[in-house]
């Protein structure tokens, strides 16, 4: 029999470009008056501009300005950021961290986290488990919740149709099934709800293994959403053959529940025409690219949620000019598609259109923020939404975390109507909470009648 022979390939191979050319990250606190300046260069490879946008944000970065050029084999970025005060970046440390990120581009955004040694609440805000795209995951019929473990907590994947407390019913479950809520995300958007929950055993202190209190977990959670409609809509997800970072993970569970066809149940008292985004798709005929030019009123992580809803979409970003006059944003992408051909049909433009539209106001939420600080116990979370709820309170959007031994809260509310909360609601909630946990309550500056405030951030992304 004759004998097959193969050449061998060097796995090394795969990274020496990289190796070669290893990216470099500068910090130039200098040329620039009112920003600092980042600068990077590396050797291109599919969805490097969103990790890097990632690692900014998840920093607490604002970006004001930037400047993306990936045509060939080279990728070159140039940020202008800010912290949360949009003062420059000036703390030895932290301007060390960035310039000490650069393994990642080759090796995984993983190796960030063991980089930096960062704290606990900064660990948690950094990046998270990482694991594959979208193109990674699989959809298994019938489910509604996802189960997997992440270190020594268990996530928990939920989708379905938003309710006034509902959040309250399900963090009832997992309480009286002694599961304690280490970190959580929530968004809401035209009338759907996504949650990521990571959870532990309250004996233990470990992610639950124990098959059989999954299941149970996963029938109540189930029924949960299900309500009283049989529609496949009401409620549904995907399990996810890894481990993604959390506010991807929420935008790709939404864009899978298909969020942005229900744009016409959204109401003007959820989005203000201040909100609306102006979205346009034209052709750049002499360099063979799509051009998408957005305009809207200026946020966090605004940059991150464009960005991470093309890539999803299997877009690639070429060349993008990022700035910011005043409270307005304007950014503009020449992308094209994985295969390399633009977007002509019109109802590919107008699919992008919506779906950029959709990833932009998931993350706004006009109104009132309230921030809870107290000991971390199981079944915090579901005494707090109980109350919540019991003072005609919906959450529209939350984030859990816990630091050390403290639970920190963050609820993004409006009453049961989708309106404004009254301020005596507000009230009569502190005085009914206030004898055992703190309460801050602060207006969302993206409000038309909101005071000078600063949005309440800074709660956990991932557990590692």
């Amino acid at each position: 029999m004759a004998k097959a022979c193969w050449p061998y390939f060097d796995p090394e191979y795969e990274t020496l470009s990289a190796r070669i050319n290893p990216p470099r990250v500068s910090v130039d606190n200098i040329s620039c008056r009112h920003c600092t300046v980042v600068k990077i260069d590396s050797v291109n490879k599919p969805g490097i501009l969103l990790e890097v946008v990632q690692i900014l944000t998840d920093l607490d970065f604002t970006i004001t300005k930037a400047y993306i050029s990936s045509d060939g084999g080279w990728f070159m970025d140039v940020f202008h950021v800010t912290d949360q005060q949009g003062k420059k970046i000036t703390d030895g440390r932290t301007v060390d961290y960035i310039e000490r990120v650069r393994p990642i581009f080759s090796f995984g955004t993983l190796i960030l986290l063991g980089l930096l040694k960062l704290p606990l609440n900064k660990a948690q805000l950094a990046l998270g488990p990482k694991g594959h795209a979208a193109d990674g995951m699989k959809s298994c019929a019938g489910k509604r919740v996802g189960v997997h473990s992440v270190g020594n907590h268990t996530a928990i994947e939920l989708v379905g149709r938003d309710r006034p407390g509902l959040l309250s019913e399900i963090s009832a479950v997992l309480a009286d099934l002694q599961f304690n809520v280490a970190a959580a995300e929530v968004w809401t958007h035209n009338r759907r709800i996504a949650c990521v929950l990571y959870v532990n055993d309250y004996s233990t202190n470990h992610a639950v293994h124990d098959l059989n209190r999954l299941s149970i977990m996963e029938e109540q959670l189930k029924h949960i959403l299900r309500g009283s409609e049989d529609d496949d809509k009401v409620a549904r997800t995907s399990f996810s053959m890894g481990f993604t970072h959390t506010d991807r993970r929420l935008h790709q569970m939404l864009f899978a529940d298909r969020d942005y066809e229900g744009s016409g149940v959204t109401s003007e008292v959820d989005y203000p025409s201040s909100f609306k985004p102006k979205i346009t798709v034209d052709r750049c005929e002499d360099k063979g690219y799509s051009v998408v030019s957005v305009q809207c009123k200026d946020r966090a992580k605004l940059m991150f949620d464009i960005v991470c809803t093309l890539t999803d979409m299997q877009y690639v970003v070429f060349h993008a000019n990022i700035s910011s006059n005043g409270p307005y944003a304007s950014q503009e992408y020449f992308i094209r598609h994985m295969d390399g051909c633009t977007l002509d049909a019109e109802g590919e433009k107008e699919r992008v259109i919506k779906c950029l539209e959709a990833s932009i106001h998931r993350r706004v939420s006009e109104g009132l923020s309230l921030e809870l600080c107290a000991k971390d116990r199981v079944g915090l979370l579901s005494e707090v939404t109980k109350i919540l709820r019991e003072n005609g309170l919906s959450v529209r959007r939350a984030g859990i975390s816990t630091i050390g031994e403290e639970a920190v809260n963050v609820f993004y509310v409006r009453d049961t109507y989708g309106n404004p909360v009254d301020w005596k609601k507000i009230e009569a909630l502190r005085r009914e909470i206030g004898h055992t946990m703190m309460l801050n309550v602060k207006k969302d500056p993206g409000s038309a009648k909101a005071p000078e405030a600063e949005a309440i951030s800074g709660w956990a992304k991932t557990i590692v």
